[in-house]
């Protein structure tokens, strides 16, 4: 009897191992790809920023002059709109509640806290919803988001700047007539811009988490508003006849917005001098803007490769 046997089957060959994620990096490094949309690092991302900064102008220029094109006045809303909040500001501070009392220029006073005060209100309000505002392009294009919210500030400083025209003239009106002091109006609006463009870059990073932010954000803005003496004089209403406690002068005029206002204030209005200024006025101008500035700067980049996702 023959005896068959029966060749067993070929064994298949076995499957290979999947790449491990270090050969997978080897393998990207090699044909020098990298991860889509991952964070730089902060020097690269600051010369990447730099390298846009064409673009930085020119979306904020075109937000500006788009903002007013479907009103019948146009650019002339610019303008208006702070002044018509400084009539307003006016007649229920100065006129009903008498806060011009014992303040010598009080329209220049009050216009020129008003104005100031609005480019810190609208570069934050700005930043709120600068990444969550503008998803469709955070998405469709690669770029240092932190180019939305400075862009953003950028904006509102020009803004101001149409507006200071009009202020020039209030304060021509007025009696108040030009100075040598006009001058350091710039360091001043520099130093504020640089505040505001951080805390813009904070509450961007937050906005774009937390939507409900940019429906929270004006309470907060408007209390704030109330602590910074816009329509008032901190000078004179902590006093010592205010009956308040000795630290609560000192303690509202270390708060920013009040720094800047009183500077811009100090540099325009012959009649608002140094003694109502905080003592180191322009050292904590500075620190706040160095605070504000890199501090918003570093939060804002430290999240760069989440916005836009989820």
């Amino acid at each position: 009897m023959s005896q068959v046997l029966d060749t067993p089957p070929p064994t298949p060959a076995a499957a290979p191992a999947p790449a491990g994620d270090h050969d997978l990096a080897a393998l990207a490094a090699r044909h020098g790809l990298s991860v889509s949309g991952a964070r730089p690092s902060l020097p690269a991302y600051v010369r990447q920023l730099w390298e846009r900064r064409h673009f930085i102008g020119a979306f904020a220029t075109a937000k500006l002059t788009a903002q007013y094109s479907q009103a019948k006045l146009g650019q002339l809303w610019q303008v208006m709109t702070p002044l018509l909040n400084a009539a307003v500001y006016y007649f229920v501070f100065g006129v009903l509640m008498n806060t011009r009392r014992g303040v010598e220029d009080f329209v220049p006073f009050l216009v020129t806290g008003v104005f100031v005060w609005t480019f810190t209100q609208s570069s934050i309000m700005a930043g709120t919803k600068a990444v969550s505002g503008n998803l469709g392009l955070v998405r469709a294009l690669h770029f240092p988001r932190a180019a939305l919210p400075v862009s953003f500030c950028l904006q509102q400083l020009q803004q101001l700047l149409f507006s200071m025209a009009a202020l020039v003239v209030i304060l021509l009106a007025f009696g108040v007539p030009p100075a040598a002091s006009w001058v350091l109006a710039v360091p001043a609006l520099v130093l504020q811009f640089v505040f505001n463009a951080g805390v813009a870059l904070v509450m961007a990073r937050v906005g774009s988490r937390i939507p409900d932010m940019a429906q929270l954000m004006p309470f907060l803005l408007r209390t704030w508003m109330y602590g910074s003496g816009v329509m008032f004089s901190i000078h004179h209403m902590t006093g010592p006849d205010s009956g308040l406690p000795s630290w609560v002068g000192p303690l509202l005029q270390v708060n920013p917005a009040v720094v800047y206002i009183d500077l811009m204030r100090f540099a325009l209005i012959d009649s608002f001098g140094g003694a109502m200024l905080p003592d180191h006025v322009w050292a904590l101008a500075l620190g706040w803007a160095l605070v504000a500035g890199i501090g918003g700067f570093i939060y804002f980049w430290k999240a760069e490769e989440t916005y836009g996702r989820g």
